[in-house]
């Protein structure tokens, strides 16, 4: 039998703020320590669903639709100034002391950005799918889908950005769930798509990250192409504070392929006061 502290809640509240005239929406669920989950550029606050309850038992869980995403307005800009956009619209939200962030690809750049930028904001991080800069085909491979979504719209790239959140293996046996993801993917708004990509391609967090004094979790999936292995172990390099979990089997978005899995790797992390 589930302790109470264990029990699922699976209660959603909507919240809405606005900053600059701008809004930026979440659910939040669940009681305790807050942890705020940041969504990948390819996916979207969606990409939770699987872990969001579970987290709910023994957390306050506040997912963000990240600008651009969702019912989240537009704002234009590179990581820095759409970092400094949700410091100030969370400090609108009830967090709480300083929360956990966790985030995905994207998010877990952001959530990166976020500490740097704004020192006391977060207490730890877990970063899923992330690193210091990317290689120069990685580079490459974001200005060559910004390239082709603005030719021919986001359905050109929608296979290209399934590859890069799912091995061919897990595609083929997911049918469904690939379907699903890829409708999510063409709802996001091709502005924030583009200056994202260009924020990505000219990335480089070297000099930044000896300051990033806090403890810090990094998961990378064995199979994960668009932010290798060895970008992980390079960031986990750089930090004061810094673990680096390898999830096998697993691509770019773990909590969606193996979510049970995902959990057990950071729960005595995000656990631990």
């Amino acid at each position: 039998m589930e302790t109470p502290l264990r029990k699922q809640v699976t209660a959603c509240e909507e919240i809405n703020v606005s900053f600059n005239d701008k809004q930026l929406c979440a659910l939040a669920m669940g009681q305790g320590p807050t942890i705020v989950l940041l969504h990948s550029l390819l996916a979207d606050q969606t990409s939770f669903d699987a872990i969001t309850a579970p987290l709910s038992g023994t957390h306050r869980v506040v997912v963000p639709s990240l600008p651009g995403f969702g019912a989240s307005d537009v704002v234009r800009g590179g990581l820095g100034e759409i970092a400094d956009h949700i410091a100030a619209a969370l400090r609108e939200f009830d967090l709480g002391p300083r929360p956990i962030f966790l985030g995905n690809g994207y998010g877990a750049f952001m959530a990166a950005t976020l500490a740097v930028r704004h020192p006391g904001i977060a207490a730890k991080l877990v970063l899923v799918g992330c690193g210091a800069a990317f290689s120069e085909p990685g580079r490459a491979a974001f200005r060559q889908m910004s390239q082709a979504a603005r030719e021919r719209g986001l359905q050109a790239v929608a296979d290209t950005a399934m590859r890069r959140l799912f091995s061919p293996e897990f595609q083929a046996s997911h049918p469904e769930l690939i379907a699903k993801r890829k409708k999510h993917f063409l709802d996001t708004d091709p502005d924030t798509f583009h200056d994202a990509c260009d924020a990505l391609a000219t990335l480089d967090m070297s000099a930044d990250l000896p300051r990033l004094d806090i403890p810090v979790m990094i998961l990378v999936g064995e199979h994960d192409e668009a932010t290798p292995p060895a970008m992980a172990r390079e960031m986990a390099d750089a930090l004061p504070d810094a673990r680096l979990r390898l999830l096998e089997g697993c691509a770019h978005v773990p909590q969606l392929q193996e979510p049970a899995a995902f959990l057990s790797a950071i729960r005595e992390f995000i656990d631990q006061p």
